[in-house]
């Protein structure tokens, strides 16, 4: 079996592993151990505070979210996978700073990662299982309780920084990550000790809605992303207008942080921009059918929302943006949606243009 290969064969495995997972389009490799127990803390005590919102399932694993050995027994390490998304297309500053479009999350523009990483870590397990001889492996894309940042520190990925994205000096924060688990004894990376966000407080400062209680933490129920993407209800009337026009995610936190200078364009072609989301007019994705949607979503994380969930965010979007007659027509001809959770958002949004409902 994996566990009779001696110290040298482990190391020659690592080095042989880093080189596979190039191969397959990954920009770094983190091993670590399992050890996680000052973010169990850390986790309990955000849970407690309530800034999970909605978000049951962060609280629904108990210690298996923070004991990967708990989630998988057996595991001793834990591969931690970096893949960079950004994409070219339109300048996502502009974008945003135009209230007449539509802003969509940079993640999200291109096919979606779940499918792609999940695929190309389950041909990295296999090639490690079959080179060890054995062992056991399984892989992982937001797809468990798996505290994946904490993990990717453990491994030498980068920090956590005070927007809670994990930053690694030479590339920022636009990347995805993936793990797999092992019960193979691979020699352990040296974890990140130290965090390089010094006094800067910019994502602190630029967030629309206030969401961080302070460094290092983040209320999801104050999250545009949370808001946008895991919230099924209705918006919180006090928070749409500081939505702007982010109708799925939001960048800010990413944008101003000074070491997204180091940030490349991604070599992946399935993470470029499609059917020209990275810049389209809120009026001409309010006016998708539900048929449309599903069409220009096809193969992107866009579509777990769903089409109520985004008419409720172009309304809230088309609500800020400057009033007129194109804005107005768009919102009058939702203004029957069968959905009450549309007809609320849209009612608020005619308001915002001085038409009552």
């Amino acid at each position: 079996m994996s566990h009779s290969l001696t110290a040298p064969e482990l190391a020659a495995l690592a080095a042989n592993i880093r080189a596979w997972a190039e191969e397959l389009g990954f920009a770094a490799v983190g091993i670590s151990d399992i050890d996680l127990s000052e973010h169990e803390g850390h986790l309990a005590r955000w849970l407690a505070a309530g800034y999970h919102g909605d978000m049951a399932y962060m609280a629904k694993h108990g210690a298996r979210r923070s004991r990967p050995d708990a989630l998988l027994p057996g595991t001793v390490r834990v591969l931690s996978l970096r893949m960079d998304y950004l994409p070219g297309g339109a300048e996502p500053v502009t974008v945003l700073a135009d209230p007449d479009k539509a802003y969509i999350s940079r993640y999200t523009l291109g096919r979606d990662y779940h499918k792609l990483l999940r695929r190309r870590l389950a041909q990295l397990a296999r090639r490690i299982e079959t080179s060890a001889g054995g062992g056991r492996y399984r892989a992982f894309v937001d797809s468990a309780p798996v505290l994946e940042r904490a993990l990717a520190e453990r491994a030498g990925l980068g920090w956590i920084a005070k927007n809670t994205m994990l930053i690694n000096e030479t590339a920022g924060s636009w990347f995805f990550l993936g793990e797999i688990y092992t019960d193979l004894p691979l020699p352990a990376d040296a974890p990140q000790r130290d965090k390089h966000c010094g006094t800067c407080t910019a994502c602190l400062d630029i967030c629309p809605t206030n969401a961080f209680t302070g460094p290092f933490e983040l209320d999801a129920r104050r999250c545009i992303s949370y808001l946008t993407i895991e919230h099924h209800g209705s918006i919180d009337p006090e928070l749409r207008p500081l939505l702007g026009n982010r109708v799925f995610g939001c960048d800010d936190c990413q944008l101003c942080c000074p070491w997204n200078k180091f940030a490349r364009v991604t070599a992946e072609p399935d993470f470029q921009p499609r059917h020209q989301l990275d810049d389209s007019d809120l009026c001409t994705l309010f006016d998708w059918s539900e048929a449309e949607f599903l069409a220009h979503t096809e193969g992107s994380a866009i579509r777990r929302i769903g089409h109520e969930r985004w008419l409720r965010n172009l309304a809230v979007a088309l609500g800020n943006a400057p009033t007129s007659q194109p804005v107005i027509s768009a919102l009058e001809r939702r203004r029957e949606h069968p959905s009450d959770l549309v007809r609320e958002h849209v009612a608020w949004a005619l308001g915002r243009h001085g038409v009552t409902v």
